[in-house]
């Protein structure tokens, strides 16, 4: 069977593109192969990853998002993409791009989806929102990414306990190390299963 070339967008630090590169190492993903790291911000910390990972990189900063999504596509298909991943990735596709490669694109986002999602829940503001709200549980989703900011299927969700004295910060952290870190990897292979049992007709 022919391994799925998968892509992983990315603007900061990388922790999820980390879980999805050891998940590969470890074997926990063993369909797909991260062939290329791409990045709207040129001194995110994701591309030191990738380079240090032997990962090709690439930067597009466009700010206009039809240019943007042109240069994106051309650089997908230069490098033979199969499955994009969107792991801490600033920018919201437009339908345009989405509807090119249905069901090719996943994304993790730090609630389980349908609470605190969609536009504006993003990164620390998510968790800022839990807290406030009360909830008792929390966790991370994995999702197909269509036009609708948080607004595909749902592929995987894994729950997390949220714990007197929670920080924002602090509930961050529990919600990647607990679910976002090991549902993503689990989604990534199972994604890219599928894809190379396509691929391999």
């Amino acid at each position: 069977m022919l391994n799925t070339n998968i892509a992983v967008l990315v603007s900061g630090g990388g922790t999820n593109l980390q879980a999805i590169i050891d998940a590969e190492k470890s074997g926990i993903i063993k369909s797909g192969e991260v062939k290329l790291v791409i990045s709207n911000n040129p001194s995110a910390y994701a591309l030191k990853r990738a380079e240090q990972n032997g990962i090709k990189t690439e930067v597009i900063t466009e700010k206009d998002t039809a240019s943007f999504e042109k240069r994106l596509i051309a650089v997908l298909g230069e490098n033979d993409i199969d499955l994009i991943v969107l792991a801490g990735f600033m920018r919201i596709l437009s339908e345009d791009f989405t509807s090119k490669y249905d069901k090719r694109i996943i994304n993790v986002h730090p609630s389980l989806i349908p609470s605190f999602c969609g536009e504006g829940f993003y990164g620390l503001h998510v968790h800022e929102a839990a807290l406030k709200y009360g909830v008792k549980v929390t966790g991370a989703t994995v999702h197909f990414v269509n036009e609708i900011p948080d607004g595909g299927e749902i592929i995987l969700q894994k729950a997390v306990k949220v714990r007197k004295g929670d920080t924002p910060s602090v509930l961050q952290k529990r919600v990647m190390e607990q679910a976002e870190w090991k549902i993503l990897p689990k989604a990534v292979e199972t994604i890219s299963k599928e894809i190379s049992k396509g691929k391999s007709v």
